[in-house]
């Protein structure tokens, strides 16, 4: 397992290296045991390619294994864009958010709920969701996971993908 000192200069290395690639760091998980992985997730106006998730998978491999900042054994580094169900965990995350569909599950006194509908503000503690149902705030201390809900390009008003069962 990475200390929180050993992520944070990961951290550090990965935005280094996606600035200087043309993106920026948008989040970065590492997973332990087996199968062990460094996951970094980088955007960019326009889009990320497959070309600029190799450039700063290159570049990062090259940096961590010259600093030799993760001495725990071998690992897997995998660099890719955060998709268009990104989630959400970074405040900045949630203000580039605003006005987007987003799901999220949080506790509610000793039990969890989940909500989907549109991000309408933020403040330093909470977030305002609003759907057919009502408006919902919830503290971000309280998330457990939220995601946005990518638009289906084919709906009017920009309506969230529906999934359908298959048969």
């Amino acid at each position: 397992m990475l200390s929180p000192s050993q992520i944070e200069t990961v951290r550090q290395f990965a935005s280094e290296v996606a600035e200087r690639e043309g993106c920026q760091l948008y989040d970065l998980e590492f997973h332990d045991g087996p199968g062990r992985a460094l996951r970094v997730y980088i955007d960019k106006a326009g889009g990320v390619s497959i070309e600029d998730c190799a450039n700063v998978s290159r570049a990062l491999n090259l940096r961590l294994d010259v600093e030799d900042v993760i001495s725990i054994g071998a690992y897997s580094l995998e660099v890719s864009s955060p998709g268009l169900d990104r989630k959400l965990s970074q405040r900045w995350h949630y203000e580039a958010a605003v006005e987007k569909t987003v799901r999220v599950k949080f506790r509610v006194a000793d039990k969890n709920q989940t909500v989907e509908g549109k991000l309408v503000s933020l403040s330093e503690e909470e977030f305002n969701l609003k759907n057919v149902n009502g408006e919902w705030s919830v503290p971000f201390v309280d998330v457990i996971q939220a995601r946005i809900v990518p638009e289906n390009p084919f709906a009017k008003n920009n309506e969230p993908v529906k999934k359908t069962k298959k048969r």
